[in-house]
């Protein structure tokens, strides 16, 4: 069976993927745009020296109608004219402060001196005028363009990306109650049929040993459905032991798994308490035990550590089997992740929804080794 969770995130790779190339695109014919206008910018500026140059000519040949005209028509991009001494003769589109006006001028100057915008004027005679100009504020304002677009793409996506993981997660959720309830109310009517069964063979004298294990088998039943019921509403919290609850969880798996499965708990002297849903808190540690009996291929060792630390409580579910690549530590809790031939991937994901969002706890993967085993550690707000 095809991993569900692989098959998402190729479609979340592909979307981001989409996404990077569409702003790649943009920042490409941003920057491209940018340049064009630098380079119009600059002939511009040549067109302005060369009637600069040709005013202060005495010979000539061009208009001076048309020179001046030329000139005039800058009214856009800064520029300083300096002969070769230095000394400012001209500038142009510069807002001088009224105070230092002369300071104003000589930072700016070293300011362009230190670009590449400069144009050397050869008036001829060894005579020779440099045109510094700083970029106009259209192309500045373009400049930062592309890095605003970038940023306004980058919200969307990510707006799109959380609306779409939002509206996943709600269906999600909704597939999860309604398979839930509807679980729990189809196992409603054997069971009590099941019940009736016994009832019956109690008055036909069937031997009171036998009925025993069938009747404790119908009762987990009972509670299975019970646990499937609560999904989707807000469990009945109760203060509980936490020891009695690793004790009785284990206890029931030892008597379901194989012999060569050892289960040992480590649990303290004081009794340690928490408010929970016991029915929902015991079918994950049930269900963890569980994972770790199907990682040990049906044949190992399993340790249930039980410690606290001020208003913490500490779940260590330690195993001998197969192990996790550190990579999977947090999507082994997502829908449809399984190493199993069998099952739908739904144990852990079930184990998290029920510690996180019911009890307001935490469950994740505290260390794991390929080939060495896995330990899963719950944290629980502790009480007494």
């Amino acid at each position: 069976m095809q991993n569900i969770y692989d098959v998402r995130q190729k479609g979340k790779l592909i979307f981001l993927l989409i996404s990077v190339l569409l702003v790649g695109g943009v920042l490409y014919v941003s920057n491209d745009l940018v340049k064009d206008l630098s380079v119009e910018e600059r002939k511009k500026m040549e067109i302005w020296a060369e009637a600069t140059r040709e005013l202060a000519s005495d010979k000539t040949e061009m208009s001076m109608e048309l020179i001046l005209k030329v000139i005039q028509s800058n009214t856009s991009i800064p520029a300083i004219l300096v002969d070769g001494n230095g000394e400012i003769n001209q500038y142009v589109n510069l807002n001088l402060p009224e105070k230092d006006p002369e300071k104003y001028l000589q930072r700016k100057l070293a300011h362009l001196k230190g670009g590449s915008n400069v144009i050397e004027i050869n008036l001829g005679d060894n005579e020779k005028q440099y045109l510094y100009y700083d970029d106009s504020i259209l192309l500045k304002r373009l400049s930062f363009y592309p890095y605003v677009q970038l940023g306004v793409m980058v919200l969307f996506v990510l707006i799109v990306y959380f609306a779409l993981i939002s509206t996943k997660k709600a269906e999600q959720n909704k597939v999860w109650v309604g398979l839930s309830k509807e679980t729990a109310h189809q196992l409603g009517t054997p069971i009590s049929s099941l019940m009736a069964w016994m009832d019956l063979l109690e008055a036909s004298g069937v031997d009171p040993a036998l009925l025993s294990d069938m009747n404790k088998d119908v009762k987990r039943l009972s509670v299975i459905a019970e646990r499937f019921s609560k999904i989707g509403s807000k469990p009945e919290m109760e203060l509980v032991y936490i020891n009695e609850v690793l004790e009785n969880a284990t206890e029931y798996m030892r008597r379901r798994v194989s012999s060569k499965v050892q289960i040992v708990t480590h649990l303290p002297a004081d009794a340690e308490g928490a408010m929970v849903c016991l029915s929902l808190f015991e079918w994950v540690i049930e269900n963890l035990c569980k994972n770790a009996v199907d990682a040990m291929n049906g044949e190992g060792r399993i340790d249930v550590y039980l410690t606290s630390e001020k208003q913490q409580l500490y779940i260590d579910i330690k195993d001998t089997g197969k192990g996790i690549a550190r990579k999977n530590f947090k999507t082994v809790f997502n829908p449809g992740y399984t190493t199993k031939k069998r099952g739908w991937g739904l144990g852990l994901t079930l184990a998290k929804r029920i510690v996180e969002e019911y009890h307001d706890g935490r469950i994740f993967v505290k260390e794991s080794e390929v080939g060495k085993g896995t330990t899963f550690r719950i944290e629980l707000k502790r009480v007494v």
